[in-house]
């Protein structure tokens, strides 16, 4: 099966300027894992993911020391890890060169790409330009309905 038949192809991207607040409240408004992040003339430059929010020194969050996750969500107001957070861009903590698949790539390498480089969504891209998204999310959409009485499978 290809990649396309189980692809999500309503997502949302963000610009390498954008906001990091911007970026996190775009993430929950749309259930995506990530976000690809495009340059003006709408080519792939990075992704950022929800991991790439929450691991990130540059946020001043670091972990072991404590509970970082606590210390950003109780930051003060003005205090420096939240006016980090506000005056960040999407650039600074992107994964640069994601891992990406072409329209042409099945199920099977969709997984094996993910496997490889440890990240739970890949754009799908044709032509250069993002035209998908498979999550693991979309995954276990494919399966239940190949495995379902009355799937498509």
């Amino acid at each position: 099966m290809l990649a396309t038949k189980v692809m999500r192809r309503s997502f949302a991207t963000i610009s390498p300027t954008t906001s990091l607040v911007e970026a996190a409240r775009l993430l929950l408004e749309t259930n995506q894992r990530g976000l690809p992040v495009l340059d003006k003339d709408g080519k792939l430059v990075g992704i950022l993911s929800e991991g790439d929010l929450l691991h990130r020194v540059e946020l001043g969050v670091a972990p072991p020391a404590g509970n970082w996750l606590e210390q950003l969500l109780g930051a003060e107001e003005g205090g420096p890890a939240r006016e980090r957070m506000q005056t960040l861009s999407v650039a600074t903590i992107m994964t640069k060169d994601p891992v990406c698949i072409n329209e042409k790539a099945t199920v099977n390498d969709v997984i094996s790409a993910m496997d490889r480089r440890g990240v739970a969504q890949v754009p799908v891209v044709s032509e250069g330009k993002v035209v998908g998204i498979v999550s693991r999310f979309e995954l276990l959409v494919a399966l239940e309905r190949s495995l379902s009485p009355h799937g498509e499978g």
